[in-house]
Order: structure tokens, then C-alpha cells, then sequence
């Protein structure tokens, strides 16, 4: 992993590329996307029935996880170091107030709301060092001090466990390529008074299965429906934690 992972968004031509070719329709990301954006919402149904909640949206990016929620939500945060993933947020029509934060010093504090929230972190934890995801959980705590406080909803998208791991060994001398277990997220999550109350996976293939003339159809629809089999997340390349204090 690398120290250097929050300086890579600091400039409007990363943030393009971002959200107009990492994420790109059809591509690997949307698709695994779309599929979050299903569960997400059916999670905040489900749980948040007679109050809307208020999303708190660290490292926020370019307002994927609040667009996946809006209707959803009584109202929406985002915070994140990169001005420019702001702006380009702002520049899509993402319905929230968005907060720059420090990239080091104090832990930054959410913006103090009424009622239940959902905190959501995606894509932030794999590539990071470890005081910034202590960083970033510490936030999630203080947005929810009890487990009545609501939800905390965060992504692992590189899982030791998952067929990605066959590409470690050739993988050692790049920094970007990073692995967390289950173990590892449950531990950071536990040493923040979280306990893990559902676990999902979104794709048990990794990218380069979607990117293979004539296996992106299969890969797809495989992954589409092995994904909501029982167990299937232990071996996901992509997971979502749902988590409430202690």
C-alpha cells in the first residue's frame, strides 16, 4: 500500500478519469457498482423504516455511495481531502453538502445531525495505511456513538481470500497492489467498538474475467447471481461490512 494514495485525486484530470473511465458503463467498477447500489438501498429500507437516516459519506469521492442512496436519505455529507472530486460531485447534480477535510491532524468531526445515520466508506480502506483507516473509523465512531446511532457500511474491494490473490506473488514489488483479509477489516472494525452484523459480496471474479473478449458476458452473469448465495462473500473479491457499535 502506499502513503501517497490520498495526493492521487488532487487534480481534475484523475478525477476524470475516475469517474469517466474507471467507471465507465460496462466496465468491471459499474458493474460491481450497480449491484452495491441494489443492496445499499434495500439495506436502508429495510432498516430505517419509521426515520430517514442521515448519510455521513468519508472519502466521498465523486458522490457514488450518495447517488446510490438519494430519495433515501433526510440529508447527505460528504467529506473528503480532494477539492476537485468535490467539485466534480457538485458538477454531476450529487444532492449533499460536501466538507474538505485534512489528510492528517485531528480526526475530522461529522457535521452534528438529528436522528439515525449511515455512515459509508467505499473504496477507501484497501489502498491506505493503517492510521488513516484507524482515522477514518474513528470518524464513523463519533458520527455513531451506540449501536440505536445506525449503521456503518464499509467496502473491501481487494479480499485476501478471493481468486485475486493469485496475482500476489507477481504483484510484490507494486505498491498499488494491496490485500485485505476478513480478518484484518473485522479487527480494525472491533479495535472502534463496531461489530460486523452482515457481510456481502459483489464479485467473486476479478477484473481482468470482465475485460476477456468473449468471458465479460459470462463473467457478468455469473457474478451476478453467485453473489447472493450463502457464504459466497468468504471468497468475494469485493465486500461490503455492515456494522453497528457495540
Amino acid at each position: 500500500m502506499t502513503n501517497g494514495y490520498t495526493k492521487v485525486f488532487q487534480n481534475a484530470d484523475a478525477v476524470d478519469k475516475y469517474e469517466h473511465t474507471t467507471y465507465a458503463p460496462g466496465t468491471y467498477a459499474s458493474h460491481v457498482g450497480s449491484r452495491q447500489r441494489a443492496y445499499l438501498r434495500a439495506l436502508v429500507r429495510r432498516t430505517f423504516r419509521t426515520w430517514r437516516p442521515t448519510q455521513h459519506d468519508f472519502a466521498c469521492g465523486t458522490g457514488r455511495a450518495i447517488r446510490a442512496l438519494h430519495g433515501l436519505v433526510h440529508e447527505a455529507h460528504g467529506y473528503d481531502t480532494s477539492a476537485d472530486m468535490m467539485a466534480k460531485a457538485a458538477e454531476l447534480g450529487v444532492n449533499a453538502a460536501f466538507h474538505q477535510v485534512a489528510a492528517d491532524g485531528p480526526v475530522p468531526a461529522p457535521v452534528p445531525t438529528h436522528g439515525p445515520a449511515i455512515v459509508t466508506m467505499f473504496r477507501l480502506m484497501l489502498n491506505v495505511e493503517d492510521d488513516v483507516r484507524h482515522r477514518a473509523l474513528s470518524f464513523a465512531a463519533e458520527a455513531l456513538p451506540n449501536a440505536e446511532a445506525g449503521l456503518l457500511v464499509v467496502e473491501n474491494h481487494g479480499n485476501a481470500r478471493s481468486v485475486r490473490h493469485l496475482r500476489a506473488r507477481r504483484q510484490a514489488d507494486n505498491p498499488w497492489f494491496a490485500e485485505l483479509s476478513h480478518r484484518q477489516m473485522y479487527g480494525l472494525l472491533r479495535s472502534h467498538g463496531f461489530e460486523v452484523v452482515q457481510r456481502r459480496g459483489f464479485a467473486m471474479l476479478s477484473k481482468g474475467w470482465y475485460e476477456r473478449p468473449g468471458l465479460n458476458r459470462a463473467a457478468r452473469a455469473f457474478d451476478a447471481v453467485a453473489g447472493k448465495v450463502p457464504g459466497a462473500d468468504e471468497f468475494a473479491v469485493n465486500v461490503v461490512y455492515v456494522a453497528r457499535r457495540g
